[in-house]
């Protein structure tokens, strides 16, 4: 697959995303964080199962597959955890662009933790975006709240996440089997949680259903499945850059459906972000897997 590929996988799970925050705040009419988190990720879960029996029948024989993977769903759940609490203190504009912080924070997670150091191509996207991202969600004159706090801190674990992901991905490969693994962990992680700190009932759960539905299909199985097939192929610093994207089409999605708006500063923000989207994509286009994607990130 080439780079080009890669992003534009990346970009349609931004979309995902971005298009589900809305129901990352509406679902919690219904239920606490825990419960709707740990729901998303079954629903993810089950909806890949079919496919990794279908189309990855291999077993696990690979030392170190489970602890890796183990460590990747970890995380995952956590990161998810911690940014659907984000929704109780904060606007979806707000944690759409804030969990994007992890597009700057990805390359540092990445050089401190596998010597992945940045080109300077990332290295200037990812600081494009953070700049976006804080004018986007107000700017100095914006009053930091502990739902921004909780999005923020999301990004740190979403940034640590996606050097994981990439890790055990170009070392063992099997997204589908990866990305099901990783939505049951979390499921098996946050449901107990949620049954006993929460409100994890059948009513809330049935009133739940349509944004459950939303954040399951389209937020959890298909933006996170394509964005364990495309970190194959490219860079955990890379995508994090893409991915950001999110929080455009989170804004959007959020003055369209709830009525939120985004002052002329917040709009600015949502041009730099894009230029750096668009910056990254031309500098690396079409350039050859080997070059990054495919090395030992050990």
């Amino acid at each position: 697959m080439s780079r080009t590929a890669a992003n534009l996988l990346l970009l349609l799970a931004a979309a995902f995303w971005g298009l589900g925050n809305v129901a990352q705040k509406t679902v919690l009419e219904h239920l606490d964080p825990l419960s709707a988190a740990g729901l998303r990720s079954l629903i993810g879960a089950a909806l890949l199962a079919p496919l990794v029996i279908l189309l990855e029948p291999r077993g696990h024989s690979v030392a170190g597959w489970w602890r890796s993977l183990a460590r990747v769903a970890a995380l995952f759940g956590g990161a998810m955890a911690v940014q659907q609490t984000a929704y109780l203190g904060t606007s979806v504009t707000n944690a759409s662009f804030l969990v994007n912080t992890a597009s700057v924070m990805t390359p540092l997670a990445a050089w401190l933790l596998v010597r992945e150091r940045p080109s300077a191509a990332v290295a200037l996207a990812a600081a494009m975006t953070l700049a976006g991202a804080f004018l986007l969600s107000g700017g100095l004159a914006g009053e930091v709240t502990r739902g921004d706090l909780a999005a923020i801190l999301s990004a740190g674990l979403y940034a640590v996440w996606m050097v994981e992901l990439g890790r055990h991905m170009q070392t063992f490969g099997r997204p589908l089997a990866t990305a099901a693994a990783q939505f049951a962990g979390s499921a098996l992680l946050l449901l107990p949680l949620g049954f006993v700190f929460g409100d994890l009932s059948l009513p809330g759960i049935r009133a739940a259903a349509p944004e459950l539905a939303i954040l399951g299909i389209f937020s959890t199985a298909l933006a996170f499945g394509l964005q364990t097939v495309a970190q194959r192929f490219t860079s955990a610093s890379h995508a994090a850059v893409i991915v950001s994207a999110e929080s455009v089409f989170g804004a959007a999605g959020a003055a369209v459906l709830i009525g939120e708006r985004i002052s002329p500063i917040g709009a600015a923000g949502a041009v730099v972000v894009l230029a750096a989207i668009v910056y990254l994509a031309l500098a690396d286009a079409e350039k050859p897997v080997a070059s990054g994607a495919r090395r030992a990130l050990s």
